[in-house]
């Protein structure tokens, strides 16, 4: 992930076997899902019952490239509520409908066949640093052009070839023009 996990406890006590957990969860995430780039927690006590225990709300974000993914795991039902007083039930239930919603959110990415749009140009794949997450194509003019592996839309990074052939949108980078929303037609 590109930016440290965050972790916060409202009205929850914080605990190490908790923070612990999470951080397993998020781990397990990240090797699901290499694009990954950021994950904020959120553990909320709801209330405080003195005879079916403390009730928990656990927020996960999920960041990725272009957009963060929230979920929470709130008990709707009373019923609910009462099977759910344990923090790490909570927890678990939390992350597993962060991970259905991240399946569901790589499935899009992979399915993505809109074609290219009128902006976009052709290039080809000229430089794959092994082991970077990046890369260079060559324009028409022959320059090269940096793309990071967050800018390949419907496709896999590590699945691209020097020599490949791609549509992708010019902008302007930092340090210059960079190539960005690549497609491999």
């Amino acid at each position: 992930m590109d930016r440290p996990l965050e972790i916060a406890f409202h009205h929850a006590p914080a605990s190490d076997w908790a923070e612990q957990q999470i951080r397993e969860h998020v781990d397990k995430l990240a090797r699901r899902f290499p694009h990954l780039t950021g994950c904020r927690v959120s553990v909320e006590g709801l209330h405080h019952q003195h005879q079916h225990g403390n009730v928990y709300d656990v927020h996960v974000v999920l960041s990725v490239p272009g957009r963060d993914l929230a979920v929470s795991h709130e008990p709707k039902h009373l019923k609910e509520k009462a099977a759910h007083t344990d923090l790490a039930a909570s927890i678990r239930e939390a992350f597993r409908a962060a991970e259905r919603q991240l399946l569901d959110y790589k499935g899009r990415l992979s399915e993505d066949t809109t074609p290219p749009s009128g902006s976009a140009l052709a290039g080809r794949i000229e430089q794959l640093p092994a082991g970077a997450d990046h890369g260079y194509l060559a324009n028409a003019a022959g320059a090269l052009l940096y793309f990071h592996r967050d800018s390949v839309t419907n496709g896999r990074f590590e699945a691209l070839r020097v020599g490949d052939v791609v549509h992708y949108v010019e902008e302007e980078g930092d340090a210059g023009p960079v190539a960005a929303k690549i497609r491999v037609p």
